[in-house]
């Protein structure tokens, strides 16, 4: 849709506040979330920082949502998806927190880290998790016993390594189930445990739920697009880890990230049974979280869990990758249980803004705003350039390039340049962190700039800006308060936490005047010899900025998404794009919309992959 009739979208959308002082207020999100990810050193990269931010735990406790992450110190706290505020712990591991399992049993929060292999872990309860109250529940778990004089190298696919490393839980019924695995060797693991006297009891032996299978199934081949093969181009098994349970009428859907972090094509999948500790049963439809294309890249290795509505979210970890390669960010997307039980969370426009719902929604899709990327390979220029970090970059979608500022004074300033007039609604500044060299508790680490506007270049005036309390945004969003007509968009520095001004992406939303691209058309798809590939193919659209690829085992439910940029697919009549994510097996549908800053077209025929 394009801005004429963008305000009805708006009023459509499911759940939203109705009245002027609603419009005032932020009613949308976007991905990466906008939190302070906090500074981290890694030992290899002793001399440079970077924002950490992987492997998400979230639970609705008492109708608040609690984030953790990895190496953070401390956790978030939402009630509303939108806002979330950090909290300091009362005490927190020496070592920090990594790949945390996270559990709400309706009147405590508990918290379970991964276990090391080397040194003893505690595990964390709090019946005031509001306030950064943490207590021990236990106060040191040894690595399981019949593994103890035993190093990784040394253990055997048979055996059960030390940990339990990526944990999960789940209760039910007064029963607490523990779910493990972080390896390209072993499989996830499940027991049955409690938690009494200060000690962790094993209630039964660890049974061996489920290995991967990428020579069935497509997505959890390993590497960039399912290549199998690390960044070197040397091959290597996929990784499974990331073990979260969740329950939904009869069925258990015990989720898993696959093929590795460091790709695009990092994602989550599930095995289901009628039994917490199975036998489980490979579901068909994966993976239910997959973002392969766009700014935000990779949802693997999370948590799922139901907003306060009912609503289903899938928490997710997408590649930064610069500083070090591990260098990640969290994404939230939404979704749903179908009837029929199939597990789906909707990565079409995810790295767009969409909805906060404050209802039941039936469509997740309802949720995308139509406010369109306004901003792609626009024209921009710098008030400043240190060495080649040029300002072009900052246009390009690809969080791995990025300006630099030859100073971070105050009054620095970033222009982009939309081309023609376009109501513009939001925009999401994307800092990069430069030779950051910082830590975490340092107190000037805190974001402050402002947005301003212009029509013809000259006249300028603010538009958005960013307000207490002070925090670190690396991702920061501004929803403006309402939409503006506007040429340039311009960045003006204020300050910033990092060693250096760097700023990956300046993204700009809302709609153009021009038309919504026609519907793609003459769509085939041919399934390859190795039936994990397929071809797509579709007749090029004039003026289409990007394609959305969305596919699934129905025709009907076309579940999964894979989005790419016009000009990045050549410039023949009849554009091409490999699908490597598919199950052996499994028949698969598929069809093609486009996109441009105004709007989206129709949605192609869906035919079958064959």
């Amino acid at each position: 849709m394009n801005f004429r009739t963008a305000s009805a979208a708006i009023a459509l959308a499911a759940g939203l506040a109705q009245g002027a002082s609603a419009a005032a207020q932020q009613r949308t999100i976007i991905n990466p979330v906008d939190i302070d990810y906090r500074y981290n050193f890694e030992q290899v990269n002793g001399d440079v920082s970077y924002r950490t931010g992987a492997d998400p735990a979230i639970v609705n406790h008492k109708g608040a949502y609690y984030l953790f992450l990895t190496l953070a110190d401390g956790y978030w706290r939402s009630t509303d998806l939108i806002t979330w505020t950090f909290i300091t712990p009362s005490q927190w591991p020496n070592g920090g927190v990594v790949a945390p399992a996270l559990l709400s049993d309706g009147d405590r929060l508990i918290l379970q880290p991964s276990h090391s292999f080397t040194q003893p872990t505690s595990i964390y309860v709090s019946d005031a998790p509001e306030t950064g109250k943490l207590d021990y529940l236990v106060r040191r778990i040894d690595t399981q016993p019949n593994t103890a004089d035993k190093s990784p190298e040394e253990m055997k696919p048979n055996e059960v390594p030390p940990g339990p490393w990526d944990p999960g839980l789940f209760k039910e019924d007064g029963q607490i189930y523990l779910y493990w695995g972080s390896s390209n060797v072993f499989p996830v693991y499940g027991r049955k445990i409690a938690f009494e006297g200060g000690r962790i009891i094993y209630q039964t032996p660890a049974e061996h739920l489920f290995v991967l299978k990428p020579e069935d199934h497509g997505w959890e081949r390993f590497g960039q697009d399912h290549s199998g093969l690390l960044a070197n181009g040397q091959p290597t098994k996929p990784y499974v880890e990331g073990a979260w349970m969740n329950k939904a009428g009869d069925t258990y859907y015990l989720q898993y990230g696959a093929p590795g972090t460091e790709f695009n094509a990092y994602a989550n999948g599930v095995y289901v049974s009628d039994k917490p500790l199975g036998p489980f049963t490979y579901a068909p439809y994966n993976p239910i979280a997959y973002k392969p294309g766009g700014f935000v890249q990779g949802a693997g290795h999370g948590s799922s869990f139901q907003d306060r509505y009912g609503n289903w979210w899938n928490s997710g970890t997408p590649w930064i990758g610069y500083n070090w390669t591990f260098e990640r960010r969290i994404d939230l997307i939404p979704g749903r249980i179908y009837p029929d039980g199939q597990m789906a969370f909707t990565s079409r426009f995810a790295d767009f803004p969409f909805f906060a719902p404050t209802s039941k929604v039936e469509d997740p899709d309802s949720l995308f705003t139509g406010w369109m990327l306004l901003s792609y390979r626009a024209a921009a220029t710098a008030s400043s350039t240190r060495d080649t970090f040029t300002a072009g970059t900052v246009t390009d979608e690809n969080p791995r390039t990025f300006w630099v500022a030859a100073t971070k004074n105050a009054g620095e300033t970033l222009t982009v340049d939309l081309g023609t007039e376009a109501v513009v609604r939001a925009v999401q500044v994307n800092f990069a962190d430069y030779k950051s060299g910082r830590f975490a508790d340092a107190p000037d680490i805190y974001t402050e700039f402002r947005i301003e506007g212009s029509r013809d270049g000259r006249d300028w005036h603010e538009i958005a800006r960013t307000e207490p309390p002070r925090r670190d945004r690396p991702n920061a969003y501004l929803e403006l308060k309402q939409p503006e007509t506007l040429r340039f968009v311009r960045y003006v520095h204020g300050h910033i936490g990092g060693a250096n001004l760097a700023i990956s992406d300046l993204r700009v939303f809302g709609n153009s005047s021009e038309r919504d691209p026609a519907r793609p058309a003459r769509i085939v798809a041919r399934r390859h010899a190795d039936t994990r590939d397929a071809t797509i193919s579709w007749q090029k659209v004039p003026g289409a900025v990007g394609y959305n690829i969305r596919f699934g085992i129905r025709p009907d439910r076309l579940t999964l998404t894979h989005q790419v940029w016009a000009d990045e697919l050549g410039t023949g009549a009849q554009l091409t794009k490999e699908l490597r994510s598919l199950n052996k097996g499994v028949p698969y549908y598929v069809a093609v919309e486009a996109f441009n800053r105004a709007g989206v077209s129709r949605l192609s025929t869906t035919v079958p992959i064959r």
